[in-house]
């Protein structure tokens, strides 16, 4: 799994690829928390170049969700890939998530 952060004006950009499994993930955790903890609580996840996630995965992006919904932030995804947002819909989550079809929409959504 690769990480990219971009900070734009008011949102931090993630941009991951790859697979999310429970071998990685705490990775995705750690660079979410890093970001929530310097206050950058407006955050879109671009998940469509993720072509894997595991439950260990959706775990860590729930636990950051709840994290910034504490303050004023929110935590959106951004074009998940077909099978990540099967997961996503599989597990219940596709309706606490705001999933946009690309990465400006998410963007643009705050």
């Amino acid at each position: 799994m690769e990480i990219s952060t971009s900070e734009l004006k008011r949102v931090t950009l993630f941009d991951i690829r790859g697979r999310i499994d429970s071998t990685n993930a705490a990775e995705l955790g750690d660079a979410l928390n890093a970001a929530i903890d310097a206050g950058r609580t407006q955050i879109v996840l671009d998940l469509s170049n993720v072509e894997y996630m595991s439950s260990a995965g959706l775990r860590e992006l729930v636990t950051a969700l709840k994290k910034v919904k504490r303050g004023t932030g929110d935590l959106r995804l951004a074009s998940p890939s077909p099978r990540v947002l099967e997961v996503l819909e599989l597990a219940g989550l596709d309706s606490i998530f705001e999933i946009y079809s690309n990465q400006v929409e998410a963007v643009g959504s705050f």
